[in-house]
């Protein structure tokens, strides 16, 4: 399987969104701990997931049931600004300031930029962080004022 085809959506029937809803529902329970799993058929065999993988199938079959389409993109992976900025929710233009202020690591492939994939996650989760500690500042304070939150 090639790279480029592990970035092809798949976009659930919704037979498959029913289906993934079923499985992953059964699925989720198992999603702490390493997984084996018998595969029926003539030729049936055994398969050890990992959690991590069990973890991650169960977010695929969310995905799935709520009928939206999926994809899978290698941590190594390089995105284009383009791809960058829609991973992000981010108009290009600001996601290139991003990119020019050093916020985000990206390397030039001739005139255009590539940023890795494993670099925007990181800016996403500290982005997040700075964004849930500014809400706890804002609950602290209206506890502190007794505003009733």
């Amino acid at each position: 399987m090639t790279t480029q085809t592990l970035r092809e959506p798949v976009v659930p029937t919704e037979a498959e969104a029913r289906l993934a809803s079923e499985s992953g529902r059964r699925l989720s329970r198992y999603a702490q701990r390493d997984l084996k799993l018998q595969i029926a058929g003539k030729h049936g065999q055994t398969i050890k997931l990992p959690a991590s993988a069990v973890r991650l199938l169960v977010r695929l079959l969310s995905e799935m049931a709520a009928g939206n389409a999926v994809t899978l993109v290698p941590i190594h992976a390089e995105l284009t600004t383009q791809q960058a900025a829609k991973a992000l929710g981010v108009s290009r233009p600001f996601l290139v300031k991003l990119l020019d202020e050093g916020s985000i690591p990206s390397r030039k492939v001739g005139t255009h930029r590539r940023v890795l994939l494993r670099d925007l996650m990181a800016y996403r989760q500290k982005t997040d962080q700075n964004r849930l500690k500014a809400l706890d500042e804002l609950a602290a304070q209206a506890q502190e004022l007794r505003m009733g939150y």
